[in-house]
């Protein structure tokens, strides 16, 4: 197994309005890092503001964007990356990481569309994510989405993201149950597309839940429980890839904190059993 240092480690959860105030006065939780979408948080001052910084100063933290439109057709907002970078600086954000889509057109969109496989596309892309880095003056991440249509057959989703990683030199947040849900709905290998994926450049790994709208249909909600499927592929996920640190998404349907630390603490036993078999 390759060894190598990641931003964070252990297990993480993403952080939400719903639980925020139970965070903040729970300064014991089991967690290791937390996840924040910086759009929800990049202009809070007062209380909340004050709130937020207790909590980067007693955890680890990562930003997890949703609105910088990598594939969009717009020039990139330049300003709000810049602000982006002073939010980093100002929370000691230890990694920065977006989806690997476009959610803009005449306006936001508030969706994740997915970029068409192309190698000019690939080219466009990696343009874009170089120029935030120079800007940021760190490396970012790019998460691979779900999606419900094939945008071309010119390239498989993998070649393509495997191509704008290389071409743009950035890392990878390899999002598992994403994984899972396009394996079933496009006809492919979930295992053979998480071992496609480059080691070197992963950061860490998204877990969420799906729904289940048919046998050969799922549906990215991060609205439900982890599936059984999801787990599987994450444990061999850590068989190929070696122990990554994880984070549990929750976006909907957000049970009491208990319930969710199940989950979390589920994440740890996989890790707990990698570390078993291997001695770290």
């Amino acid at each position: 197994m390759q060894i190598r240092q990641y931003p964070v480690q252990g297990v993480g959860l993403g952080l939400r309005r719903s639980f925020f105030d139970e965070v903040v006065e729970t300064p014991d939780l089991a967690i290791d890092f937390m996840e924040i979408a910086p759009e929800n948080w990049l202009h809070f001052g007062g209380r909340q503001g004050r709130q937020l910084r207790v909590l980067t100063e007693r955890w680890p933290f990562l930003c997890h964007g949703l609105s910088l439109d990598l594939g969009g057709p717009h020039p990139l907002d330049e300003d709000y990356v810049r602000e982006l970078k002073g939010f980093f600086d100002q929370h000691d954000i230890r990694a920065y990481t977006e989806h690997l889509s476009y959610c803009g057109d005449s306006g936001h969109l508030y969706d994740l569309m997915p970029i068409p496989f192309t190698e000019e596309a690939v080219k466009y892309v990696a343009e874009r994510i170089k120029r935030v880095q120079d800007i940021l003056e760190r490396r970012i991440g790019i998460e691979n989405v779900s999606f419900y249509a094939m945008p071309s057959h010119e390239m498989t989703e993998q070649e393509f993201i495997r191509a704008v990683l290389d071409e743009a030199d950035c890392d990878l947040l390899f999002d598992v149950n994403n994984t899972y849900v396009n394996a079933i709905n496009h006809g492919y290998s979930a295992e053979e597309y998480m071992k496609s994926m480059p080691t070197e450049r992963i950061v860490y790994l998204h877990m969420a839940g799906h729904f289940d709208e048919a046998d050969d249909l799922k549906i990215d909600t991060h609205g439900q429980p982890v599936k059984e499927q999801v787990w599987q592929l994450l444990e061999q996920t850590y068989e190929q890839h070696g122990l990554i640190p994880t984070l549990l998404e929750r976006d909907f349907n957000i049970p009491p904190m208990a319930e969710l630390m199940q989950e979390v603490e589920q994440i740890r036993d996989y890790q707990n059993q990698w570390r078993a078999r291997y001695g770290e």
